[in-house]
């Protein structure tokens, strides 16, 4: 069931409210936990009931090995064992074929197994490796079963993210009960419709842009210049809006149910360096990055060379972890090599280069990385860089309303404010400021508050994507990593 779906915004999330806030009401906290974990459940089942057993099977054992870990139970062994489980876990599901097709060109005639991938396995296995380490260190308490499962389970963040940490989430539930019922549901439906429309009206409309010619591409054509240069600015907001809308949604309703996720989205393309880059896009997979791999690689404590090795090693992980192929793993070396390139010049560069020329040349960097992260192989990547690159006689057949739609979207991701500083003071997120001192919100050149006017728009865009889902009704992009 996709967000963006008529069955999810008039038949699910309606009911699972309804039932929510009346257990809320008649019975206690864990009354509603257990209502919501059941439509968390329902909601996961819509995909493919056959993935359910895997999950609850994921949780029980990772619930058990946490709270043994906890009560100081053989704590190294365990942690060992159940990291190594998950990564096993997760190796099977999801790169059996990708491995097993490597060694059968070493030499070998291996069959494939062909494993279905069971969705958000990557964002599920991720959050409770993170809640096993953070056992292991002892910034955890041994949590409620309701509350581990209601955490892994929530089906705002369940598919795409944020990946959740206990830690945050666990302090919430003391006072989840008496929230204000109005009030969040309302702030949660406009947070909700805003990222609606991102998705709706916005990503999906660069996504039959830059579809085309990324194929056309694929499949031997040449491309002009300008129509590849047309189709990755396509794909770079097509998957900006996509994932932002997303992340939009998954706060949004969190919010109704009275559950503050972490931040996970700030204005990527506003980002003034390739680290403020990755400060601001997919937070919590970066976190989760720098927390729970680089840091313990030796992070920066070892040396510059080292600190470089350990940066290509996490990116190229964090690339993986998006797909089974090489051109993820190219994708992640390639930032990975970024991030290298801009400790360098920062611990050796004279002089500072302006505010608007590095974020201009971090967006081109960003950009260029797209292709390899769009393209199905490198070779279709190199044909795409080629006829960027390259000057190519060939006439273009990107409409101009195209060109006007691409420069008017660029123009709005690189001023607009995020719904983390439009409603800024309602805190509809987590913004962790101790961990990540540059995302503090800006100062505000617009505030929400409820006015009929900000009623009148947010009743527009939801109407107008209601019509336009009346079409096929396309699935986001993070779900397919």
């Amino acid at each position: 069931m996709l967000f963006n779906s008529y069955a999810f915004i008039f038949l699910f999330l309606p009911l699972s409210l309804a039932a929510f806030y009346a257990a809320r009401r008649i019975g206690n906290g864990h009354a509603a936990l257990a209502v919501t974990i059941l439509s968390s459940l329902a909601f996961y089942a819509y995909w493919r009931a056959a993935y359910v057993p895997v999950l609850i099977c994921s949780i029980l054992i990772n619930y058990a090995v946490g709270t043994a870990i906890v009560r100081g139970v053989a704590r190294f062994p365990l942690i060992s064992i159940g990291v190594c489980a998950n990564l096993s876990f997760l190796a099977y599901f999801k790169y059996s074929d990708f491995l097993i097709g490597q060694l059968n060109m070493l030499g070998t005639d291996l069959p494939l197994p062909h494993v279905a991938l069971p969705l958000a396995i990557s964002f599920y296995t991720f959050q409770q490796i993170a809640y096993l380490v953070d056992c292991y260190r002892g910034k955890l308490k041994e949590p409620g079963f309701a509350e581990y499962v209601f955490t892994v389970t929530f089906f705002p963040h369940l598919i795409a993210g944020p990946i959740v940490r206990m830690r945050e989430i666990l302090p919430q539930f003391e006072a989840f009960a008496k929230k204000p019922f109005l009030q969040n549901v309302a702030l949660g439906l406009v947070i909700f419709i805003i990222g609606l429309g991102k998705k709706v009206l916005i990503a999906d409309h660069f996504g039959q842009l830059s579809d085309p010619f990324f194929a056309s591409v694929a499949s031997g054509h040449v491309a002009a210049s300008l129509d590849a240069w047309g189709a990755t600015l396509s794909y770079t907001l097509q998957i900006y809006f996509d994932f932002s809308g997303y992340s939009d949604m998954a706060i949004g309703l969190s919010r109704m149910f009275g559950f503050r996720l972490a931040v996970n989205f700030l204005s990527p393309y506003q980002a003034v360096s390739i680290a403020d880059f990755w400060r601001r896009w997919h937070v919590t997979l970066s976190r989760f990055l720098r927390d729970y791999l680089y840091v313990p690689l030796g992070g920066s404590r070892r040396g510059r060379v080292q600190t470089y090795v350990n940066l290509l090693a996490t990116m190229a992980l964090g690339g993986l972890w998006h797909g089974a192929s090489w051109t993820f793993v190219a994708w992640g070396l390639y930032h990975g090599f970024l991030l290298a390139l801009h400790r360098l010049w920062r611990d050796f560069g004279s002089g500072s280069i302006p505010n608007a020329i590095s974020a201009a040349m971090t967006f081109l960097a960003v950009v260029i990385g797209w292709v390899l992260f769009r393209s199905h192989d490198f070779h279709s990547a190199g044909a795409m860089l080629a006829a960027m690159f390259t000057p190519i006689h060939t006439p273009s057949i990107m409409p101009t309303q195209a060109w006007l739609a691409i420069v008017a979207a660029l123009i709005f991701t690189w001023v607009s404010p995020n719904i983390y500083q439009i409603f800024c003071q309602f805190r509809p997120a987590l913004i962790l400021r101790n961990q990540f001192p540059m995302l503090h919100p800006i100062s505000l050149n617009y505030s929400f508050g409820f006015t009929v006017i900000e009623a009148i728009f947010v009743s527009v865009v939801l109407m107008a994507c209601l019509v336009g889902m009346r079409g096929v009704v396309s699935t986001f992009l993070y779900f397919m990593f």
